[in-house]
């Protein structure tokens, strides 16, 4: 296992910087600090960092890095530390690598042994989960669902059966599809919308699906995320075994012509256990006969 400290380096360094998700005041004196002392900044939007830049009196040169030039930007920014200088990636809002190319910038820093600094900051997921009174013990965050109906449907048939809170994001004008594919799949469970988190006219809705699809009658305006109550069943499985204990599961395999040692290592691998397992419990079973 390779290790890299990162936290205090001198050299060149890529650093991950969140940014506000609606109110400037949230913006760190670390954050800060980090964007007037790079080299570069790299922007999702360079138009709305230098916003944040003039506010903030931070004159770091910016260049542009976003879902659609991350091939060259890239491997470009990596070539810039390479040679002595020091990157700060950030995203329109909100803590970079969620949902945005900024992950990808990390992967190829790592991949190079450069070292990556990550500041904590502002996250509308975390914030939204927080304060949306749903479990917070267990959650999966997924981000954005696909835009096509069946490929909606197949991620969240996917997600039908898990028991966490689930987190996603998703734009006004697509919200009431999305809720009406959550219906479809899901039933009417307890949601949470997140509205313009952090900002003057932040709202938070709480009920069931159906009540979320009344709300969105009307005008819906803002930025969401959307939390869904995690499922209460367990999955079905059709499994032929399912009735049966290892061993017994074992024996089934005997009898139909396997050998011992071929048996385990096959229930082990359709019952998800380590193989180690299996085997010394048949043997202890060998044991006592």
């Amino acid at each position: 296992m390779n290790s890299q400290k990162s936290y205090q380096t001198d050299g060149p360094t890529l650093y991950v910087v969140p940014t506000p998700i609606g109110n400037l005041e949230d913006m760190t004196y670390r954050a800060v600090r980090t964007l007037r002392e790079v080299d570069l900044i790299a922007a999702e939007d360079t138009r709305q960092t230098m916003k944040l830049c003039r506010h903030f009196d931070i004159e770091t040169k910016l260049v542009s890095y976003h879902e659609h030039n991350k091939q060259v930007s890239g491997p470009r920014l990596i070539e810039d530390i390479r040679l002595g200088k020091s990157v700060a990636v950030v995203s329109d809002a909100g803590m970079p690598g969620i949902s945005d190319p900024g992950s990808d910038l990390v992967r190829l820093a790592i991949e190079a042994d450069i070292p990556v600094v990550v500041l904590p900051g502002a996250n509308a997921a975390l914030t939204a989960l927080v304060a949306s009174g749903l479990a917070t013990e267990r959650f999966l965050y997924y981000g954005f669902l696909p835009r096509k109906k069946k490929e909606r449907a197949d991620v969240l048939t996917s997600l039908q059966y898990e028991p966490g809170t689930l987190v996603f994001y998703e734009a006004p004008h697509r919200l009431k599809e999305m809720l009406t594919g959550i219906k479809a799949v899901f039933g009417n469970r307890v949601v949470v919308l997140g509205r313009e988190l952090t900002k003057t006219y932040e709202e938070f809705l709480r009920g069931t699906v159906d009540e979320a699809l009344a709300w969105c009658e009307g005008e819906v305006r803002g930025e969401f995320v959307v939390l869904v109550s995690g499922s209460t069943e367990t999955a079905p499985t059709n499994d032929w075994w399912d009735t049966l204990s290892p061993l017994e599961h074992v024996d089934r395999y005997i009898e139909d012509g396997l050998k011992p040692n071929a048996a385990i290592k096959q229930v082990a691998k359709e019952r998800g256990l380590p193989r180690h397992e299996v085997y010394d419990a048949y043997h202890e079973v060998d044991k006592k006969e």
